[in-house]
């Protein structure tokens, strides 16, 4: 085993870097955020970097990049104040991944790149039809951390759209039986497969294995 220095790694070649960085933090859910600007103009961006944060109440936090690089999604989330966070199945990863490129604010990506979108009437964010897990959110706060420029973008989860078959006895949600999509780095998508699930720890005690 090779041990590296932050020194060592920033020479290395930038992109190779940035692939390298993104990598160590591990497997992380495939979403796509759907809002709207002031005008009704749906948009569309893939992200990797949600987060639960809390569930009484539900908070889903996920990273903006600096406005310069990303300003649509974070733009249309101050502006509405909804937006809608939807799984990436395997069967459309592809229009998924493509809605990381940098179209023009006025483009609507959901076209763009083929999915379809779907709207509730009392939610103004778009919702992507295709998606079998997916929720809707009010926003709450939008923290910037100044030391990259990025933003923690805070949401109150308000509706949920799901097959409630992949809902288990104890609330467990299914992914695997839902497909749901895992990202690694910023271009490599998996499938999940599960091996276990445990009871709660406790000292002392014996750990029980639920499945």
């Amino acid at each position: 085993m090779e041990h590296l220095t932050i020194e060592n790694i920033k020479t290395w070649e930038r992109f190779y870097r940035a692939n390298f960085i993104n990598c160590l933090s591990g497997f992380k859910t495939a979403s796509l955020i759907g809002t709207v600007n002031a005008a009704g103009q749906p948009n569309l961006a893939i992200f990797s970097s949600v987060v639960h944060l809390g569930s009484d109440p539900a908070l889903i936090g996920f990273i903006n990049r600096p406005l310069a690089a990303a300003p649509h999604t974070i733009n249309n989330i101050e502006s509405t104040g909804v937006y809608t966070i939807n799984h990436v199945l395997p069967s459309f990863a592809d229009k998924a991944h493509q809605s990381s490129a940098k179209y023009p604010a006025e483009v609507n990506e959901f076209e763009a790149v083929g999915l379809e979108s779907q709207f509730l009437d009392h939610i103004k964010a778009p919702f992507v039809l295709e998606s079998k897990v997916k929720y809707a959110l009010s926003l709450v706060e939008i923290v910037p951390i100044k030391y990259n420029q990025t933003f923690l973008v805070i949401g109150s989860i308000t509706d949920v759209l799901i097959d409630t078959t992949l809902i288990q006895q104890d609330g467990f949600v299914n992914l695997q039986e839902a497909s749901s999509t895992l990202c690694l780095g910023v271009d490599a998508y998996f499938t999940a497969e599960g091996f276990a699930r445990y009871g709660y720890a406790k000292p002392n005690s014996s750990l029980e294995k639920i499945q």
